[in-house]
Formats: C-alpha cells, structure tokens, sequence
C-alpha cells in the first residue's frame, strides 16, 4: 500500500505516506464548496507533475555532475466547468544559468520522460516551459 487516505468531513482529507508516515491535508477549492484552506486533489496532481519534472532531472543532473539546487517551480492549474477536470497544467521550472548547453537539453529531455507526465490524460494540455535564469 502507498498511502492511507482518511476523508475527516467539511471537504477534507489526511494523506498519510504508509512507508515514511509523511501527511499533508486536502481541502475542496472555494469554487467548488470547498474552503480552499489546503491543497485541493487536483492541486496536487498539478503540483506532482512539477514535482516530478523536478525529481528527473535532479537523477540525471547527479550522473552529469550538475548541481540544481535552489530549483523551483510554478504550477498554474486550469479547469474545465464541465465536466469539471483539469484542462490544463502549466509549469515554469527555474534552472540554474550556469549548466552547459548540452547538459540542459539532457535535462529538459529527461524531465519530458517524467511518469507523471506520462500518466496524465491526453486531453489535458500540458505546457512547460525551462526558464535557464537563476
């Protein structure tokens, strides 16, 4: 089992990690009779897929030596009203300027293989960007 998932009423969720005991909380958006006080389930969809384009290339860049360190991502999530679902993810990831050329297309090529990516429906549109800056 990979988590244990309890729903405590008012729209709300503990997500417990079976192996490491880590939790976080889920809460309904505003939108849709939630409070909007947590991360609501498709939240942490769209932040998973960040989260995940992130874990890749942090594998890869520790084979090529390259430190990424400081990273970050921002997620902006689309919904559709009906039916309601993700329509679209957007993620601007934040790199270090100093990787070589070569090592960022590496990187950006072993984020696009992330398994999250891989998972997410067809339908919704996914548009990520490599900001080379930081």
């Amino acid at each position: 089992m990979t988590a244990k998932v309890t729903y405590n009423g008012n729209l709300r969720t503990e997500c417990i990690h079976v192996k490491s005991g880590s939790s976080f909380v889920t809460d309904a958006p505003v939108d849709n009779n939630g409070l909007g006080q947590a991360f609501s389930p498709t939240d942490t969809v769209a932040t998973g897929l960040a989260s995940c384009l992130l874990t890749m290339m942090g594998i890869k860049a520790k084979g090529l030596e390259v430190a990424l360190e400081g990273s970050t991502a921002d997620v902006t999530k689309h919904m559709s009203p009906s039916p309601r679902r993700i329509s679209k993810i957007e993620v601007e990831l934040h790199l270090p300027a100093q990787v070589s050329g070569k090592d960022r297309k590496i990187l950006e090529h072993t984020a696009n293989t992330c398994p999250v990516l891989y998972s997410l429906h067809p339908d919704i549109e996914k548009v990520i960007t490599y900001h080379w800056d930081l």
